[in-house]
């Protein structure tokens, strides 16, 4: 039984990033109870567990001590960016990280930039800092860094179910991938649908709603948002106001 230590950051008292009405303490809670389910749902011989599970404050040694003691074989640190600039994603090991360590980076990074990629989100790199969550650790460990809270672009990201779902995805396949685990057998495998695709008995209205700038012809196949609506009710009540 592989143990997978999947530390939320910040909680409670501690926000951490805040801006654009989100919360970093909210995400990086979202994304780690997405992931224990998910990898616990769909692979064989995985244990999750969480420095968190609820909106609480734990110091940084209690988190590193918890999983040591636990006795986890990785552990993962998620978090969100702050500092302004073009927004992104990036990931940390330690500076003087074992191989081990680089190996997780290397196959995490991979994979939740993959999940990513048909959001258009900057990949800001594979980095190395002297962060206490991947230096007090006794297993290899990756803290990761989902996109920036200040960042208008990002934080809009952040707003969409499909993007939080991205971002459990690429945590899953990367360890999943590192931990060479092995499916459920008997789980049904679904194709997940290409939103960036129109179906093909949509193909004609799409075009025609395209043309008329109701849509501006990208994720066709993506949930809407009420904010989406608003703006498609609105374009439609200019233009019979204009008729």
């Amino acid at each position: 039984m592989k143990k997978v230590w999947i530390d939320a950051g910040h909680g409670g008292k501690d926000s951490g990033a805040v801006g654009n009405g989100l919360k970093e303490k909210d995400i990086a809670l979202d994304v780690s109870l997405g992931v224990k389910k998910r990898l616990e749902d769909n692979y064989d011989g995985v244990q999750v567990l969480l420095t968190r599970s609820t909106d609480v404050f734990l110091e940084l040694s209690e988190r590193t001590k918890a999983a040591d003691k636990a006795g986890a074989d990785i552990l993962v640190s998620v978090h969100c960016n702050a500092g302004g600039g073009a927004g992104g994603f990036e990931t940390f090991r330690y500076i003087n990280s074992q191989p081990a360590s680089v190996a997780l980076q290397n196959v995490l990074h991979k994979e939740i930039m993959v999940a990513l990629k048909p959001f258009g989100v900057i990949d800001r790199g594979q980095k190395a800092k002297n962060l206490h969550m991947v230096r007090e650790s006794k297993m290899p460990a990756v803290l990761t860094e989902n996109l920036f809270i200040d960042v208008a672009s990002d934080a809009a990201k952040l707003k969409r179910q499909e993007v939080i779902d991205a971002l459990i995805e690429g945590h899953v396949q990367g360890i999943a991938k590192y931990l060479g685990l092995n499916k459920k057998e008997g789980k049904p495998v679904t194709k997940e649908r290409d939103i960036n695709i129109v179906s093909p008995w949509a193909e004609a209205v799409w075009k025609d709603m395209t043309d008329k700038k109701y849509f501006d012809g990208s994720r066709p196949g993506a949930p809407i948002t009420r904010e989406e609506m608003a703006i498609v009710l609105s374009r439609v009540i200019n233009n019979l106001s204009h008729k």
